[in-house]
């Protein structure tokens, strides 16, 4: 897949200048090889107060990506059912509410329940699905996650969740640094600020991850379906 910079979100924040900057970082894009899915933080609290934008429902609910959050739900279903159709791991990472004072940010956070950091039902895990309990930003850090995923093989990760600003970009960073190929799903990614979210998309791009449309990693991972498919014929 070519990277084609007008198909982007970011693409009304992004001069030509920046472009020519970012230059060297142009290349062709792919799903990597024995890839998983790497679902950060898709917990109840980010979706709270509903379908409405987030100045409204983060007045009520600190916290909540309010209608970011909602409009992922449809493409990251598609992208869990292509993974599994796909026979691929399927890994989430949250948090409990009480970590020791221990923070992934340093944003105030009131006493809390430990129901506001269970995923999200309608994206819940399924049987064989792995959830990794984090205290700190990256999901990787001071987690079992790099054993899991060398004893399963995987080569690559397909990155989605929130926030790209926060948690999905130390996790992304992480990867890249231990040495996997990333794919950052973008219809299936969110934070509470749209600037960040476009900024930081934007960044990991270059840097460290391919962003990819969901379309065409749910392509991809019907490819390996159909893969599989032919194997058991």
């Amino acid at each position: 897949m070519t990277d084609k910079f007008e198909d982007y979100c970011w693409k009304d924040i992004v001069d030509a200048e920046l472009l020519e900057i970012y230059a060297a970082y142009h290349r062709e894009l792919f799903v990597g090889p024995r890839p998983a899915i790497l679902a950060i933080d898709l917990y109840e609290k980010a979706y709270l107060g509903g379908n409405r934008p987030v100045i409204e429902v983060n007045r009520e609910f600190s916290g909540s990506c309010g209608e970011n959050a909602w409009k992922a739900i449809e493409p990251t279903q598609r992208l869990f059912a292509a993974a599994r159709r796909a026979g691929i791991p399927v890994i989430y990472s949250t948090r409990h509410a009480d970590t020791g004072g221990v923070q992934s940010t340093n944003r105030r956070l009131g006493r809390e329940g430990e129901n506001l950091y269970g995923i999200k039902k309608e994206l819940a895990p399924t049987a064989g699905d792995l959830v990794i309990y984090k205290e700190r930003a990256s999901a990787f850090f001071g987690t079992p996650l790099v054993a899991h995923l060398r004893r399963l093989r995987v080569e690559s990760l397909i990155i989605c969740g929130e926030s790209t600003s926060g948690c999905v970009r130390a996790s992304t960073v992480d990867a890249y640094s231990y040495g996997f190929h990333n794919t950052l799903v973008e219809e299936c990614t969110y934070d509470r600020s749209m600037l960040s979210h476009k900024v930081n998309l934007f960044d990991l791009h270059h840097k460290y991850c391919d962003v990819m449309h969901i379309d065409d990693v749910v392509a991809h991972l019907d490819g390996m379906s159909a893969g599989l498919k032919s194997a058991a014929e």
